[in-house]
């Protein structure tokens, strides 16, 4: 990856900013990017896009690339094009970058990201060996192969490649080896949401769940919906926390119930979340607290 473009006509390589130079190298290497501003998110959406508008859902008949003049899909906005990337109407995304992003699956990669060292050691004692960068408080496992995006399929494990995105961290080192089933097994054992049950849940101590006063769990539940109604970025992030707040409250005593969740789901869809981003939003909260 050697390969060095200008930002703009007549500008020389070496003024290049840190972040598109980076960027022009994986791209003449295929691997499809894409800046990130700080909190490892995307660069702020487009006019076209402000507040999650189209639903954040661009060409999903055929998971083709994001159909905006900006980079506001996350892996669907990813680019290899250095026409696009260094096009004017990408200049000041780049002028934000706080760092890169690329899109494994367009790579043909998956990424096993190990985000804590009980999950680097677990991936040593039952993943094969292949390409490892190490990250803020982990590591990324790099192999060869595409396979479906899923977060949370074991503690500290989330597996990036189609329809994902990844912090560029650097090339890391050691041969990048087969996508194993081992790794896509990891998927298809994620665990599935279970509704919170509906009657009042009695304490180890005999007494009845305090979180039944209808006003205490009324606030909370409307503070989540507040929350994700007002969000203007980072919709999927929001999302999340707020389901973790919710759920970190109320989560251990069975107050919630179906209402509870349809309410938050609702408020979610109507900031362009799918069904399935909710669901995996509300089981990854779950899983984190360890309900």
């Amino acid at each position: 990856m050697t390969q060095r473009a200008s930002f703009g006509e007549g500008r020389p390589a070496h003024v290049t900013p840190t972040h598109l130079r980076t960027a022009l190298e994986l791209a003449a290497a295929g691997v499809p990017v894409l800046p990130l501003r700080h909190g490892k998110v995307p660069v702020g959406n487009c006019p076209a896009c402000t507040r999650n508008a189209c639903g954040g859902r661009p060409n999903m008949k055929t998971s083709g690339p994001c159909a905006c003049p900006h980079p506001c899909h996350a892996w669907a906005a990813a680019a290899t094009d250095p026409a696009v990337l260094t096009s004017p109407a990408w200049a000041p995304a780049w002028r934000e970058a706080a760092g890169v992003g690329y899109h494994p699956g367009g790579a043909r990669f998956t990424v096993v990201d190990l985000d804590t060292p009980d999950a680097v050691a677990w991936a040593q004692r039952n993943l094969p060996a292949t390409r490892t960068v190490p990250t803020t408080r982990g590591q990324h496992w790099i192999y060869q192969g595409v396979m479906r995006s899923s977060n949370a399929v074991r503690p500290g494990v989330d597996l990036k490649s189609s329809m994902a995105y990844a912090r560029w961290l650097g090339p890391g080192i050691g041969t990048i080896t087969a996508l194993p089933d081992t790794v896509r097994a990891l998927a298809a054992r994620k665990p599935t949401i279970r509704p919170a049950p509906q009657a009042p849940t009695v304490l180890a101590g005999g007494g009845k769940c305090r979180h039944r006063t209808p006003a205490y769990l009324e606030r909370g539940i409307a503070m989540a919906e507040q929350q994700i109604t007002e969000a203007r970025s980072a919709i999927h992030h929001t999302v999340y926390r707020a389901f973790l707040a919710v759920l970190s409250a109320h989560g251990w005593c069975g107050c919630l119930t179906e209402a509870h969740m349809t309410r938050l789901f609702t408020a979610a869809q109507a900031k362009g979340e799918s069904p399935r981003h909710c669901t995996d939003a509300w089981a990854n909260a779950r899983t984190t607290l360890g309900l």
